[in-house]
């Protein structure tokens, strides 16, 4: 499995890997609260920065990929997401840390990133990815079952979150011979 950051895009959105020049323009979408209440760290207001210098960090250690969610078009910012955990050895990666701003919730722009992501990392020689979420997060776990995740059960404890509460975590995952399948039916989303 080769990935390396690039630019990745569709007719709906473009997913620019994460660097300094977009620390400002993400700043203003990570302020509301409610985007963190279900993280294990914290990165709306004084948290920003903190939360952002690890995401470089990552890219950094070469073990994640962030991307700056964009909408095609007027080019506006929605968002954040990444690949995480990325074993080439293993041929596997988590894609996470998944936010949006409120306008583009319920939108197309969860599976049209998801598309773009899931597709790269299967094109770059993926044979698992992992996807996780908060066992409180409804929401996040309805979108991995109907993009064709596969849900493989619950980590219990795993995480004490910035709140002081344990998270239980999610797991899903999707395999490379169920890729055909979730693109088909993501790409019928998104034509719809």
């Amino acid at each position: 499995m080769q990935i390396k950051p690039r630019i990745l895009e569709n007719d709906i959105v473009r997913l620019e890997p994460l660097g300094e020049a977009h620390r400002e323009e993400l700043r203003p979408l990570a302020a509301e609260a409610e985007l963190w209440a279900l993280t294990s760290i914290r990165g709306d207001g004084e948290y920003f920065d903190g939360w952002f210098d690890l995401m470089l960090a990552g890219q950094a250690r070469g073990d994640q990929i962030s991307h700056l969610v964009r909408r095609q078009g007027d080019g506006a910012a929605l968002g954040h997401s990444a690949y995480l955990g990325i074993t080439p050895a293993h041929k596997r990666l988590e894609v996470g840390w998944t936010w949006y701003c409120a306008e583009a919730r319920g939108s197309k722009v969860n599976p049209a990133c998801k598309r773009l992501l899931l597709g790269n990392a299967f094109d770059a020689g993926a044979e698992r990815i992992e996807l996780k979420t908060h066992h409180k997060n409804q929401r996040s776990q309805n979108a991995m079952l109907k993009m064709g995740a596969t849900r493989e059960g619950v980590l219990r404890h795993q995480i004490l979150s910035w709140t002081g509460e344990w998270r239980d975590s999610v797991y899903f995952s999707m395999l490379r011979d169920e890729w055909p399948a979730a693109r088909a039916g993501l790409d019928a989303r998104l034509t719809a």
